[in-house]
């Protein structure tokens, strides 16, 4: 039975949902013919397990010699024993002191060692991946991230109500950005204006990203030709940011009358996130850019309309670089030269990048349960961005607005 924790915060994941997943990653690996997953990511651990504390959970997906049946799911926990207890709902939980005993703890749950072991290689790092090798010589070791990525993109009814409940703190930021845009306000004012209504409303101040060397904090606040300024960030915009460390977002521009204010926010509640982008225009918006406005408009309106359960993540690209290239607008699409993206949106959930990402030569179908943030974006150097994103969750009729 778990303890008892003495501290208030949310609900746990229900027992029902932390089963159903574990059991679609057992058919998945058995499927691939692995006999075990070792997971550590933190997201990972959370999704499986229900809590986030630093351990190793590991997962059959295949039989034991002994009784011919899965060993059940075990959770061993390096820190906070006394927290995971409390809040995963897993009925094997146990201390590891040290990661050098997992070979006995290995070979006492599966009764021997596996032979072939699943990891997440997307996050694992190499020092961590070589140790492992050490520590289980004649293991063979196959990436398990392709699986669990592909289960965790379709969400279940209890991580859509987390979903809305972060839509609901997006609409704060969003209110919080209305007020206190006004001319003459640095980028760096309003995002903090913003952040500070994100967190009141229950934000929790992280936004996840499993791509390496990727990070964001709550999005991106660009006024005027802020909005034009590339960055590393696997994103249309970037911005200046205040400093070259960290090379994206709000900077210190004060905001003018007639000109773009683009605001793309990343809601959260209870580890699930929703991104969202608005414009606001003290004034008039000029051309092009208001042109281009309009015309990302109407292509989130296409896509709204046609998008159906088995269409590919690369035809949906497609279909939104077709208007742009129409248009005459295409070099301006959803970033300008070398920044440039590939893509008119991704999946969504706990990280902000997961699967799939609706970009060019990505042949994933699309599936019920599937959600989407869509963003179609125009940057123009030296005048700005323009843009709009919702998140979507797709049902057998279409998209479904989330935020």
């Amino acid at each position: 039975m778990n303890a008892r924790a003495d501290w208030a915060g949310p609900a746990n994941v229900p027992k029902s949902e932390l089963n159903r997943r574990v059991e679609q990653l057992q058919e998945r690996l058995q499927a691939a013919q692995v006999e075990a997953a070792l997971l550590q990511d933190f997201v990972d651990l959370y999704y499986f397990t229900g809590t986030a504390q630093q351990g190793v959970a590991l997962v059959a997906g295949s039989a034991t010699a002994a009784d011919q049946g899965l060993p059940p799911p075990l959770l061993l926990v390096r820190r906070s024993f006394s927290r995971a207890q409390a809040e995963s709902g897993w009925e094997q939980i146990e201390p590891l002191p040290s990661l050098r005993q997992l070979p006995q703890r290995l070979q006492a749950w599966y009764g021997r060692l596996p032979r072939r072991l699943g990891l997440e290689w997307d996050v694992l790092p190499v020092a961590q991946y070589r140790f492992f090798q050490e520590l289980l010589p004649g293991v063979e070791w196959v990436d398990v991230s392709p699986l669990i990525r592909a289960l965790r993109a379709v969400k279940s009814p209890w991580e859509l109500e987390r979903m809305a409940g972060a839509a609901q703190v997006a609409a704060a930021m969003f209110a919080a950005a209305r007020a206190a845009a006004k001319p003459g306000v640095r980028e760096i004012e309003l995002a903090a204006e913003i952040e500070a209504a994100g967190r009141r409303a229950g934000h929790p101040g992280l936004v996840r990203m499993r791509a390496f060397n990727q990070a964001m904090l709550y999005g991106h606040v660009l006024s005027g030709p802020s909005g034009g300024v590339p960055s590393c960030v696997d994103s249309p915009t970037g911005g200046p940011g205040l400093t070259p460390v960290f090379p994206q977002g709000a900077g210190w521009r004060r905001l003018q009358p007639d000109e773009a204010v683009l605001v793309d926010l990343v809601g959260g509640s209870e580890g699930y996130l929703v991104d969202q982008t608005r414009m606001i225009v003290l004034g008039r918006l000029p051309d092009p850019l208001a042109q281009a406005e309009s015309l990302a408009r109407a292509i989130l309106a296409s896509l709204e309309e046609r998008l159906r359960p088995g269409m590919t993540a690369a035809q949906v690209y497609g279909l939104a670089r077709e208007m742009a290239e129409a248009s005459g607008l295409l070099p301006y699409f959803m970033g300008y030269g070398d920044s440039q993206a590939r893509f008119v949106g991704h999946g969504i959930g706990l990280e902000l990048d997961e699967f799939p990402p609706l970009a060019a030569r990505v042949e994933i179908p699309l599936q019920v349960g599937m959600t989407l943030a869509i963003e179609p974006k125009f940057v123009f150097p030296g005048l700005g961005a323009v843009g709009i994103e919702n998140t979507y969750v797709l049902t057998e009729a279409g998209l479904q607005r989330l935020n």
